[in-house]
């Protein structure tokens, strides 16, 4: 009987070790998922700061814009230019609001899958953002000198330089195109190691960072 008391004892001191060794580590998981977290949201912050200056380059790009398409509506050529960069400024605000707002999404009191589907929601939203914000300098290199030459010195480049703007268009036209194909090409079912390679060539620094960190955060609770 008596042994059977000692017995029942051990396991009921095994079990508060359990418990109390399993609230421990709770404890400093959370700690720890605390100070990850906190690092995380820090790389992320370097991001909002980039996506802000780019919100205001494009309300400059959108406020230069539309004085120039009013100021030469009656260009046809004049104003195809001006609305097309009116264009492109709206669609740096808005690339750069989502991008912001898929930051602003994840919040530290959120389970870490949980971190781990909105950073990956940020991920895509910045790569796909940064190529549509990016590949129409095909062509905008050659529009911003029409508009500046016109602006600034009252020179219509589309007649007095046709050699140089039209083919210009022409091969940022060949160069988006070509970036179209190789894209494609690159996300065949057959290259997945070329499609990721491609996608962390595009990632932000403080995306790859604050992955980092919750990585770290996904190893510790796996121990």
């Amino acid at each position: 009987m008596e042994s059977i008391m000692e017995l029942d004892d051990l396991k009921q001191a095994w079990q508060t070790l359990d418990r109390r060794l399993a609230q421990n580590h709770a404890l400093q998981f959370e700690a720890f998922r605390e100070r990850r977290v906190g690092k995380l949201k820090r790389h992320l912050l370097m991001l909002r700061f980039g996506q802000a200056a780019q919100m205001l380059f494009g309300i400059a790009v959108v406020l230069i814009a539309v004085a120039f398409w009013h100021s030469y509506w009656q260009e046809p050529a004049m104003l195809a230019t001006g609305i097309v960069m009116h264009a492109y400024g709206v669609l740096l605000i808005a690339v750069g609001g989502e991008i912001q707002g898929r930051i602003g999404r994840i919040d530290r009191s959120l389970p870490v899958l949980d971190i781990q589907k909105r950073l990956a929601a940020l991920r895509r939203t910045y790569v796909v953002g940064g190529m549509w914000v990016g590949l129409p300098w095909a062509l905008l290199w050659v529009l911003c000198p029409v508009m500046l030459a016109r602006a600034a010195a009252d020179v219509n480049l589309y007649a007095e330089a046709p050699m140089f703007v039209y083919p210009s268009l022409a091969a940022g036209v060949l160069i988006l195109l070509g970036v179209r194909w190789f894209h494609r090409w690159s996300r065949h079912p057959s290259r997945p190691q070329m499609a990721k390679r491609l996608d962390d060539s595009l990632t932000s620094n403080s995306i790859r960072r604050a992955q980092a960190e919750l990585d770290d955060i996904q190893r510790f609770e796996a121990e």
